[in-house]
């Protein structure tokens, strides 16, 4: 007997066909003994639908982050409705359970959520009676049982949670590619799929803007120690592994790939006092609007004027916010102006391979001179380097960049 729980995501059940297709493929690779939770996102491009009706009442409706998450909560209700039904006129029983009906408890950051805690006791009633148990993925509930969305990708997070609170024996994560690639092969010609990652370099790749798994998801395998298998909704092809260590010979290699991000935006705050205090106050008023920061960088000082400039980087969907939180740190500071652009892409690159392994660096920078790339800012980790770029150079910086690393046959 397996404790398994799926995860599909929303190009995997986007049509009421689709819907059924993913039923019978569940039950096809079920054994009589197993006991199944199907962790579902909305259906198609229906959050994406939801945020356009919100946008009709207000451009920036995240202001009303509650409400937000009321709205949006109410896409995955139909998917999992519509999967349960869809089991059941197969003949086997089944039952949808949004995310606080399984127990997943949250903290109260409206739309970017952290889970803080499950308990799964309705689920394990559920199976233990039979069914196959469908779970609004995304979603949760605060101490208030006020709904709570964990961010995008959120579904993923969800799946692995429930799977490491239930003791699950696996975790697959069904999606509309066959695996984890080197880079984003809709951006990048010759991208090779891995068949396996650490967490720590998915973790990084997941931060950097690889969008096949949400960087919490895997935090969560990593957690409790649940080997992740993501893999393709629509073929039988074993995907890509995500566990603590290699055990394969895929570990000898520099770089294990490259991420990209084009939904970035970069701020810089000119002519700030170069005194202490300065960035505390910009930054903790940007991390008490849970608006997360990236890219940092500080100029030289004007000796002349005692001022400095302060650039960083935020996610497109906080620029907004972003944008008020620093006009406002900006009158207090007395600094020049504020800049704002949007024209920005981050390319970066990621693998335990680099470390203690000198020119890594020089290589990437000689692939984007060699393509007539700028670079405007850089920021390092231990296992990745990131630049960024003007986004109209995103396609033409990954591939030279892919192409030093992992030379086209």
């Amino acid at each position: 007997m397996a404790l398994i729980v799926k995860k599909f995501g929303g190009s995997s059940v986007a049509t009421t066909e689709k819907i059924k297709a993913v039923a019978r493929r569940v039950l096809d690779g079920m054994k009589p003994e197993d006991k199944v939770v199907v962790v579902v996102s909305a259906m198609g491009d229906t959050t994406d639908d939801l945020i356009e009706l919100a946008r009709g009442i207000d451009k920036n409706p995240y202001h009303y982050a509650r409400e937000m998450d009321m709205l949006l909560t109410t896409g995955e209700q139909v998917s999992i409705a519509l999967l349960a039904m869809a089991f059941c006129s197969m003949g086997h029983k089944a039952i949808s359970l949004t995310g606080a009906m399984v127990g997943m408890g949250t903290n109260s950051v409206h739309t970017k959520g952290r889970i803080v805690g499950i308990e799964p006791k309705r689920v394990e009633e559920a199976l233990n009676e039979g069914n196959i148990v469908v779970v609004a993925g995304f979603q949760g509930a605060d101490s208030f049982g006020d709904p709570v969305t964990l961010g995008r990708g959120g579904s993923d997070t969800s799946a692995v949670a429930l799977a490491g609170a239930l003791a699950a024996d696996s975790c697959e994560i069904f999606t509309d590619v066959d695996g984890i690639y080197s880079a984003d092969p809709r951006l990048v010609q010759g991208a090779r799929k891995m068949q396996e990652i650490t967490y720590d370099e998915m973790l990084e790749m997941a931060r950097l803007g690889a969008g096949v798994m949400q960087p919490r998801s895997v935090e969560m395998g990593k957690h409790f120690g649940i080997p992740i298998h993501v893999r393709s909704t629509f073929t039988e092809k074993t995907g890509t592994m995500i566990r603590e260590a290699y055990t394969m010979e895929e570990k000898d290699f520099e770089i294990r790939g490259l991420a990209h991000d084009d939904k970035v935006a970069k701020l810089a705050v000119m002519g700030v006092p170069n005194q202490p205090g300065v960035a505390h106050s910009l930054f903790s008023a940007l991390a008490d609007a849970n608006v997360s920061v990236d890219m940092i960088v500080q100029s030289v000082r004007n000796i002349e004027h005692n001022v400095t400039d302060m650039v960083f980087t935020v996610a497109v969907d906080d620029l907004e916010t972003a944008r008020e939180i620093v006009e406002d740190v900006k009158k207090k500071l007395n600094a020049v102006s504020v800049l704002v652009e949007e024209n920005v892409a981050k390319v970066s690159i990621v693998g335990v391979g680099m470390l203690g392994n000198p020119g890594i660096a020089a290589r990437m920078f000689g692939a984007l001179q060699k393509a007539d790339v700028n670079i405007d800012i850089i920021s390092t980790s231990e296992i990745s380097i990131s630049c960024l770029i003007t986004k109209d150079k995103l396609k033409e910086a990954a591939n030279a960049i892919h192409d030093e690393f992992f030379p086209r046959d």
